[in-house]
């Protein structure tokens, strides 16, 4: 069986902190597994630098050197056959696979590559280099969303390959669960709690909600995080029709809440296309949500996107849900279906 070293920089996929990167990581290792490869983590370093501290980034190249050249040493009495690393841009470039790979002779791939050629000049100026060289050598890039794309078009080195890999999850083996005929609508929101986006998110929520009159609803939120206040000052006047469901660190957990509900709502402000939209939809759910690149990749259809900061329109969404159940449940087993046959594992 073909060895392949697999590196995620963002964050490795063991780290104890959930998020849709690391739950992305995961995927790409199961993946591979699924498709007959001996996958093993070459390493756990965090290039990460959110600040863009030059002087963060000078030490983490130092501690990426020194991690080279262990990995060249351990490896080199038998090379894997390919490196893979997931998730490379400016924020977190790969500062160890390209040189490993070359010294080896092994292959170099990347899954989610970003460019970002205006970063090649302010703080994180370095690390936007270094990210570009990486993409430069790598064999095939792997792209996941269609904003990626051009920019990756543009700055293809001859004999690059770009391979259109939609985002995906491993969930939806088991029936789906049906969704109530009566009674009050069970919504669900899953999201780490933290500032901007995801506490953008949250206010965008809160805003339809209030505008929801006349509509029996209850809503789960699940999640926790540094914005954890702030998130349940945003919803705290609509009482005991929110229950808080905490951070759900197992997937089964997290699975359980989508189970639970009828309707997935999450705005998603500047999601990168929205984990939690695939496994939603994997257990049977519709989704309400604002039309942004990123998820309208991979949103289903059936579902509701409504533009962007217009309360009334994704009020209006949820409401035509609740008034047309049978419609609702409907629109659960298309998005199931089109998820499955788009972004299952075995797609993907």
């Amino acid at each position: 069986m073909s060895r392949v070293a697999f590196y995620a920089p963002m964050k490795p996929p063991d780290d104890p902190t959930p998020s849709g990167d690391r739950r992305l990581a995961r995927l790409m290792q199961r993946a591979l597994d699924r498709a007959g490869y001996a996958v093993f983590l070459a390493s756990r370093l965090r290039t990460r630098d959110g600040l863009g501290d030059e002087t963060a980034q000078a030490r983490l190249a130092e501690a990426a050197e020194a991690e080279g050249d262990r990995l060249i040493a351990a490896l080199a009495p038998d090379p894997p056959r390919l490196w893979f690393t997931y998730h490379c841009f400016y924020k977190a470039p790969d500062l160890i696979g390209p040189r490993v790979a070359a010294a080896l002779g092994m292959p170099y791939v990347v899954a989610e590559g970003t460019r970002a050629r205006k970063r090649l000049t302010g703080p994180w100026a370095g690390f936007a280099a270094a990210s570009e060289a990486a993409l430069d050598r790598a064999a095939v890039i792997f792209w996941l969303t269609e904003r990626d794309r051009p920019a990756l078009e543009a700055a293809r080195p001859a004999g690059q390959r770009l391979v259109h890999l939609p985002p995906f999850a491993a969930l939806g083996e088991a029936a789906a669960r049906p969704v109530s005929t009566t009674g009050p609508l069970r919504l669900a929101a899953v999201a780490m709690m933290r500032r901007p986006d995801k506490l953008a998110s949250f206010a965008a929520l809160a805003a339809a909600l209030g505008r929801l009159e006349g509509v029996d609803w209850r809503l789960t939120v699940a999640g926790g995080g540094p914005a954890e206040a702030e998130t349940r000052a945003l919803l705290a006047p609509f009482g005991d029709r929110v229950t808080w469901a905490g951070r759900q660190d197992a997937r089964e957990d997290v699975h359980a809440v989508y189970e639970a509900c009828d309707l997935f709502v999450w705005p998603g402000v500047n999601e990168g296309f929205g984990m939690v939209y695939l496994e939603a939809q994997a257990a049977g759910r519709a989704v309400v949500a604002e039309d942004r690149p990123g998820v309208r990749e991979v949103v289903a259809p059936s579902s509701a996107l409504v533009p962007p900061g217009d309360a009334d329109a994704f009020a209006f969404a949820i409401r035509r849900y609740a008034e047309d159940r049978a419609g609702l449940a409907a629109a659960g087993a298309a998005a199931r279906a089109h998820m499955l046959a788009r972004h299952g594992i075995e797609a993907a």
